[in-house]
């Protein structure tokens, strides 16, 4: 008797650190989105410290800057977590290569309220893929915000190629806002990423993204590639920076971006 209680009491003292062993991922620093999620009780907090994108045409620059663009992860249950992102500030300077003048736009963004559904696997190991839809109230402005509401669903997967290298894939279809800020329009893309562990506490993730818009007064195809860097300082803190290039006359030329992740 004196054994069965002992390893009762054991089993109960180990049960939470079990819940807890799970290896943390954040979403951040690439392009698409992972499958797994964030144990139930935990909060993930991901930074985005600066988001720098510069475009240039014969006609125009345009530079934007995002400050401290913030995704919250709620983790609800063993497969399933609450996702809220904001946007409070952002910058938005367009200069006119022809007239020689210069517009500056100071807005806030946007929020975003979502939830991941894990469907096998909610670590992100082996096999693993998750439902992800989302929709976007119209809290800021334009150029930085929609505004309008906007909704989209995600479909994360990811396949371990072996212990060190993973295979991603990010399909998406979205209603994106019109470029006038009064309606939706279809969107839809993908995202094709390699993640490569280079030590046990360094990542990096090479990404090409094709992203169709089919904007009434503006459409576009998008092509970009991308490479990011993730260090975890320890368990529960990433680092993080990353770059993003245009491939084609409608995608922005450059994208660099820092950011930090903690789990709580």
């Amino acid at each position: 008797m004196r054994r069965i209680a002992g390893a009762a009491l054991a089993a109960a003292l180990l049960t939470p650190a079990a819940a807890q062993a799970r290896d943390y991922c954040p979403t951040r620093p690439g392009l698409g989105e992972n499958p797994c999620v964030v144990e139930k009780g935990a909060v993930s907090v991901e930074t985005a410290l600066a988001d720098w994108e510069h475009d240039r045409s014969a006609e125009e620059r345009t530079d934007t800057l995002l400050v401290a663009d913030t995704l919250l992860r709620f983790g609800v249950g063993d497969r399933a977590e609450l996702q809220l992102e904001w946007q409070p500030y952002g910058r938005d300077v367009t200069r006119d290569r022809v007239l020689g003048e210069t517009e500056r736009k100071d807005r806030v963004g946007d929020v975003t309220l979502g939830a991941r559904v894990n469907l096998a696997n909610p670590d992100g190991s082996g096999f693993s893929w998750a439902v992800q839809p989302s929709v976007t109230l119209p809290v800021g402005r334009q150029p930085i915000g929609g505004g309008d509401w906007g909704a989209s669903l995600i479909v994360p997967v990811a396949y371990a190629l072996g212990d060190t290298l993973t295979l991603e894939l990010t399909p998406e279809v979205a209603a994106e806002v019109d470029e006038d800020g009064r309606g939706r329009h279809l969107a839809y893309g993908n995202v094709l990423g390699l993640e490569l562990e280079l030590t046990d506490a360094l990542t990096t993730t090479l990404e090409g993204e094709v992203r169709r818009d089919d904007d009434p007064v503006e459409p576009a195809t998008t092509v970009r590639g991308a490479l990011a860097l993730a260090w975890m300082a320890n368990d529960d803190t990433q680092l993080d920076v990353g770059t993003a290039f245009g491939l084609d006359h409608d995608t922005p030329d450059l994208r660099l971006y820092a950011g930090i992740a903690r789990r709580f």
